[in-house]
């Protein structure tokens, strides 16, 4: 059985500028990628009858939370039958899995979702503020990690990636050519933010940020904004493309919510989506064309790759050592766009626009050169994640 009885599909895409402070509001950028897609799509904002974003209004660091679906509805003046937004869910992937959920059982017919940063323009502004702000007491899990220095996910995740390496000997040279590969994809892509080519010694020998990850395992903070279009398989006769069918899709967490208390430290919360994806379909992992797996840290993407079944578990350094398999010339493609860590940390949507752009064949210079059909795309670590398997129609 397909997801949703196969009735909900992706109808278009849209992404506003991307890069390095550019001075943009958030919902600035929300709009344009907004825009972007309804038009992709051969729709008008009239026929949207939904909005479903990530993570809604809550309280994070300047730049996290680019607009709200309140925002974008009351921009456009859209007369919304059904919305969402929310941060407890499958990470960044789970509101648009509801919206496809909702257009599958006819509360909606045509969802926009879309997910909005503008770090790097909130981040340079912040640090003034720094200089001038208070220190408060530490709440919640950060009062049994900022005594320890613990404060960021690059030490959490860093932590995960010590251990795999003890049990299994995976090398940051192994995760280097993860990375490489994604730089050498950013070189093809016009809106990447770093596109210059990387060497593994560059890779090397670049400032640690928590052992093992290095300045380059670190995804890049920056401005833009990812629009996509979710449409009941009946609406989508005679718009602008052919339907991507979301084919499969994951969401379990067989865990505590948790950055660093599972069972097995080897293995994170894209283990159970991945698991619980593959039981809906009779698709299986030699089927899957390419993959756009979240980089939001390198060793994110190593998990992805084994929990998805592209290889056995505590064998992913093998897999990375067979560099020509997830090239663009390779059997499985990884981030042809260059993913988060050279691409730009559009925080997720990404990963989900690049494999449509792929299917649809618009990829330009990146583009994969052999015929792909199905996606597989995973988003999210640590304590939560979510993927699904998309299949090109027509």
């Amino acid at each position: 059985m397909t997801f949703v009885d196969d009735r909900a599909v992706i109808t278009g895409i849209g992404q506003s500028q991307i890069g390095r402070r550019i001075g943009r509001t958030g919902i600035d950028l929300a709009l344009e990628a907004s825009e972007r897609a309804v038009e992709h799509a051969g729709l008008s904002f009239d026929d949207i009858d939904g909005v479903a974003s990530y993570p809604g209004p809550v309280n994070a660091e300047g730049g996290f939370v680019g607009a709200t679906t309140h925002d974008v509805r009351d921009a456009f003046g859209l007369k919304t039958r059904w919305h969402v937004s929310g941060v407890e869910t499958s990470g960044q992937i789970g509101t648009l899995l509801d919206a496809a959920a909702a257009v599958a059982s006819g509360r909606a017919t045509h969802v926009l979702c879309f997910r909005s940063v503008w770090e790097a323009t909130a981040q340079a502004s912040g640090r003034a503020a720094a200089l001038t702000g208070k220190m408060v007491r530490a709440s919640g899990h950060s009062e049994f990690r900022l005594p320890f220095g613990a404060a960021s996910p690059a030490n959490w995740i860093g932590m995960y990636a010590q251990r795999y390496m003890h049990e299994f000997g995976l090398t940051r040279e192994q995760i280097g050519k993860l990375v490489i590969n994604g730089r050498r994809n950013a070189g093809l892509n016009p809106n990447a933010i770093y596109r210059d080519p990387m060497t593994m010694d560059d890779y090397l020998g670049a400032r640690l940020i928590s052992w093992p990850l290095g300045l380059y395992d670190c995804d890049v903070p920056c401005d833009g904004a990812t629009a996509i279009i979710v449409s009941r398989r009946e609406a989508s006769t005679g718009l602008n493309n052919s339907p991507l069918a979301i084919e499969a899709a994951g969401a379990s967490l067989a865990e505590r919510h948790t950055w660093d208390q599972r069972a097995d430290l080897t293995t994170m919360a894209s283990h159970d989506a991945a698991d619980s994806m593959w039981e809906t379909t009779k698709l299986t992992p030699g089927d899957v064309d390419f993959a756009t797996l979240y980089d939001g840290f390198s060793y994110l993407t190593t998990q992805w790759i084994e929990a998805l079944g592209f290889c056995e578990h505590g064998k992913v350094g093998q897999f990375l050592d067979e560099e020509g398999r997830y090239r663009l010339d390779g059997e499985l493609p990884i981030n042809p766009h260059g993913g988060q860590l050279s691409a730009g940390r559009l925080h997720g949507y990404g990963f989900l626009h690049e494999a449509c752009v792929q299917l649809w064949r618009e990829g330009g210079d990146r583009q994969i050169a052999k015929d792909v059909e199905i996606a597989a795309v995973g988003i999210g670590g640590g304590p939560e994640a979510g993927c699904m398997l998309l299949r090109r129609e027509g």
